[in-house]
């Protein structure tokens, strides 16, 4: 059964998510007027950066880990779903824009990052990692090598800054995509991920061994709904996000124009 006392404290994720919050901390400190003389400290983006390293600790370091590891994979939905939206978007918000101009205004770099944020390319990384990942041998494998279940989540975080960037770029020299680009590419991310939602939801078969053949934590609750849960958690989250996210560009988009056109 699940210990809900047990949180994770390996030195690999206390020790990773400490040095990028103290690599953070010393480049928005001390190192501020360097990089951008004259900026105020970011106090806002602070908070969402630091907020989103909270997030992918409860994530991956709670007793949800545990429980999306050995023994739902509902829970282990829940697990990608903090990654890919609240973390991911707060990390993303947390950058400052004078931060990541010294990395995206490399002359060496400009052609590799106009590549790597065009909005299908972005779109394609996310669909392909979160789709791959679901084939059974993967998914199995990651559930068995915790290495290889460590290298999922950061794929599935680095993947989700992928497919926010379109829309959160805080970045001058690749900023945002148009609305109307945003408003499509959300629509066109959601119809690429329902070929993994129906294989999942739809499949006559329990996909992973390791929730088939785990301990029941709830007597009524079986591997087979287990696995319809956990497709639904990935739709409806998925759906309702985008939902989210496409009126919120579309209620800025109107507002601008409403504004131009008085």
């Amino acid at each position: 059964m699940i210990d809900w006392r047990h949180w994770h404290n390996e030195p690999h994720l206390i020790g990773g998510l400490i040095l990028l919050g103290w690599l953070y901390a010393v480049l928005t400190g001390p190192l501020r007027d360097r990089i951008a003389p004259g900026a105020a400290y970011p106090r806002s983006h602070a908070l969402k950066f630091y907020g989103a390293l909270v997030l992918f600790y409860l994530a991956v370091g709670s007793p949800l880990d545990q429980a999306g590891e050995r023994f739902l994979l509902s829970a282990h939905m829940v697990q990608h779903a903090l990654l890919i939206y609240p973390a991911a978007v707060l990390f993303l918000l947390g950058l400052p824009g004078w931060l990541v101009s010294p990395l995206t205004s490399r002359p060496s770099l400009r052609h590799l990052f106009g590549f790597l944020t065009k909005p299908v390319v972005c779109g394609l990384v996310y669909i392909l990692t979160y789709s791959l990942w679901h084939v059974p041998a993967l998914y199995d494998w990651a559930l068995q090598d915790r290495w290889v279940h460590i290298a999922e989540h950061l794929m599935f975080f680095g993947a989700a800054l992928f497919y926010w960037w379109p829309l959160l770029s805080p970045s001058a020299e690749f900023p945002p995509a148009r609305p109307a680009t945003q408003m499509l590419y959300l629509v066109a991310v959601v119809i690429g991920m329902t070929p993994v939602f129906a294989y999942i939801a739809f499949s006559d078969d329990i996909l992973y061994a390791t929730y088939e053949y785990a301990p029941r934590l709830f007597p009524d609750f079986s591997p087979a709904n287990d696995q319809l849960l956990g497709a639904v958690i990935m739709k409806l989250g998925g759906m309702g996000v985008t939902f989210l996210a496409f009126m919120t560009v579309f209620y800025r988009w109107y507002r601008s124009s409403e504004r131009q056109g008085g």
